[in-house]
């Protein structure tokens, strides 16, 4: 791949245009994917008034509030690489009550978060109405090759050096995972669009020669 400099600004603009350019009477799901070092909260909450702007109405969720409860999630210790890979996102919760329904004939009613992990207990949110043609903006970490129903994905790609020095010292043991994420799911060929982020003030975008 090949990387076209680009600035955060003209990045979201592109994104914009480009999810906007959907059809306009379906939902579109948008996956913003990307370990906590890349920001990928950010990226999606930045698309947001563009979005709006476009004539699209938005959902925002995060995928870290659909983790899976403690007693299930750190089943095998609070520091296992392939528990967190594998076992700590609560999949089948994130296509309930999220992806499905926007499905084509879906309900269109989305609930915008589930678990409080902070306090490991339900939030019991109302659910939220997405109007025909409104687009919906998940971000997380691990979110490709999971089998999970997006229109377009982005990911937010770094090097193992920037993984490195990102990562808070408590979460150094995530390292293996997000190594297992870049052999399995191979993320960088999975996505639609892919940024490198190893550094905030100058992104690239990677193009397949």
């Amino acid at each position: 791949m090949r990387a076209r400099p680009i600035s955060r600004d003209l990045l979201i603009e592109e994104l914009a245009e480009l999810i906007a350019g959907r059809p306009r009477d379906e939902w579109v799901r948008v996956a913003v994917d990307g370990a906590p070092a890349a920001r990928p909260e950010t990226l999606a909450d930045d698309l947001v008034a563009p979005l709006r702007l476009l004539g699209r109405p938005v959902a925002r969720v995060r995928a870290g509030d659909f983790l899976r409860p403690a007693s299930l999630r750190l089943e095998h210790g609070r520091t296992d690489p392939d528990a967190f890979y594998e076992d700590w996102l609560d999949l089948k919760a994130l296509r309930r009550e999220v992806l499905e329904p926007l499905d084509a004939g879906g309900s269109g009613q989305v609930l915008p978060a589930l678990w409080d992990s902070r306090v490991d207990r339900a939030y019991r949110l109302p659910y939220q109405e997405l109007g025909r043609g409104g687009v919906l903006l998940a971000d997380g970490a691990l979110l490709l090759g999971r089998e999970l129903a997006f229109e377009v994905t982005v990911h937010m790609w770094l090097s193992a050096g920037a993984l490195r020095r990102g990562a808070p010292e408590g979460e150094l043991w995530r390292l293996p995972a997000y190594e297992r994420y870049e052999r399995e799911a191979r993320p960088q060929q999975a996505a639609d669009v892919v940024v490198r982020a190893d550094h905030p003030d100058r992104l690239a975008v990677l193009v397949s020669d």
